[in-house]
């Protein structure tokens, strides 16, 4: 249980107990500085947040992480984080049919990229009677540009990305001498599922970074549901750090107001809630389009696929962007003898009243079996899911505001659980400098993060 809000001075409050703010908490308490976190909902985790349902562990946006993010590494707290891996690369549904689209293993060297780019390519080809009908991969030379193109991607320094020119992910697209097949029936599927943006009008350099992390990594879910990983950072913080329940209504660059806890004072304040409570806290902060997204949650007796994959539908026959039977990737997440599937909507869903019967006719074709029976156990809309990123998009904003005044989250850096743990740990080192202490261990260079 958590103690009640202490009234002592502290080195910093931090506002907001999401993925962010206990990240930048975890970054400040190794250098010595005194924290305190208020959050107002009662628990830790903001939109990482997983429902208990009779034995189901039911996350309410389900995003996608990857093995190859660098700040699931380099965060205090998060060491032992269970990753649960998806199979490699997807599994693409195109005229009735499944296909494997893999990503390179993770080349070390611009040598090792064309290695891999070579292995994947030299996969057996289709007999000649099935060869006629080409995938959504293309043919075997679109298939080897593919291969190469994400296989140098894997090795591409993400500061080099940064740099190409900033342009709508549709249109940079046209651009990278891929066949409109390959395209069309894997990318564009592909990167709408990474960046919740089926319209694909993010920024193509957060594109390039998300294709970078699936090139070098396998896309991955936290073991036991989404909150684990942001109950993992409370935990490990000193007792008596993170107080849920407590709303703050006013903040200073030393004080901050509550509503039933009275006031606290502070050398420096760090918001780290979403941007539209920042803005409340802060007006004149520039709050971002969001794209919203809807997550349902069906159980049946079998796994109607057996293979963890995540499925992407290249044909976009229905309002599901992505579906995976998550038990397979997660036992922990379904009760013995019941499988948990979950499927993704992005964008405004269809009304209610039609949103199930759309999904189970879709999903009876990307897994080619009856889901009459299927049993709904929830629907999560979250209609600010993701912050939108249209470029040109700054995608290491400014975490300091003032002296005394700090902001993190993921609508200051990339719009995934990386962007957020990345965004708390530059507010932390900006904080870090100001008040002249050093980190406790050596501080790495920021703006080389994907």
């Amino acid at each position: 249980m958590l103690e009640p809000v202490c009234k002592a001075d502290v080195d910093v409050v931090i506002v907001g107990a999401g993925a962010a703010g206990l990240a930048a908490a975890q970054h400040l308490t190794r250098a010595g500085l005194t924290t305190k976190v208020l959050e107002a909902a009662p628990t830790v985790g903001g939109r990482m947040t997983t429902e208990k349902v009779d034995g189901f562990r039911l996350d309410r946006i389900g995003r996608l992480l990857s093995t190859s993010y660098p700040e699931l590494h380099r965060t205090p707290g998060l060491n032992t984080l269970a990753l649960r891996p998806f199979s490699p690369g997807v599994l693409l549904h195109s005229d009735g049919r499944h296909h494997r689209a893999a990503a390179p293993t993770t080349p070390r060297s611009a040598r090792g990229a064309l290695t891999a780019a070579r292995a994947l390519a030299s996969a057996p080809r289709l007999p000649r009677s099935q060869s006629s009908r080409p995938g959504p991969l293309g043919g075997h030379l679109d298939q080897t540009r593919l291969a190469t193109a994400l296989a140098r991607l894997a090795v591409t320094p993400p500061e080099r990305l940064l740099g190409r020119p900033d342009l709508p992910t549709a249109q940079a697209l046209t651009t990278r001498g891929l066949p409109p097949r390959t395209v069309d029936g894997f990318l564009r599927p592909l990167l709408a599922a990474l960046l919740c943006d089926p319209a694909l009008t993010t920024s193509s350099r957060a594109a390039d970074l998300a294709l970078h992390s699936f090139a070098s990594g396998r896309l991955c879910l936290p073991e036991g549901g989404a909150d684990t990983l942001p109950e993992l950072l409370a935990a490990s913080l000193p007792p008596g750090t993170v107080h849920t329940g407590v709303e703050v209504t006013a903040v200073s660059t030393t004080t901050v107001t509550t509503k039933d806890h009275g006031e606290l004072t502070c050398r420096a304040i760090l918001l780290a809630t979403g941007a539209r409570a920042a803005a409340r806290l802060l007006p004149g902060l520039r709050v971002p389009a969001f794209h919203p997204v809807t997550v349902l949650h069906h159980t049946t007796d079998e796994p109607p696929l057996t293979d963890p994959a995540l499925l992407l539908d290249a044909d976009r026959s229905g309002p599901v962007a992505q579906t995976a039977v998550i038990s397979q990737v997660d036992p922990s997440r379904a009760p013995a003898g019941r499988a948990l599937v979950s499927s993704t909507v992005l964008g405004t869903p269809p009304a209610a009243a039609h949103l199930d019967t759309a999904v189970r006719a879709q999903l009876a074709r990307l897994y080619g079996t009856s889901t009459t029976r299927w049993e709904l156990l929830a629907v999560h809309h979250t209609r600010d899911a993701v912050p939108a990123m249209p470029p040109p998009h700054d995608l290491r904003r400014p975490v300091r505001l003032l002296a005394g005044l700090y902001v993190c989250g993921d609508h200051r850096d990339t719009g995934t659980v990386q962007g957020a743990l990345h965004s708390g740990r530059r507010a932390a080192h900006a904080l870090i400098r100001d008040m002249g202490s050093r980190p406790a261990a050596a501080e790495e260079r920021l703006e080389t993060a994907a």
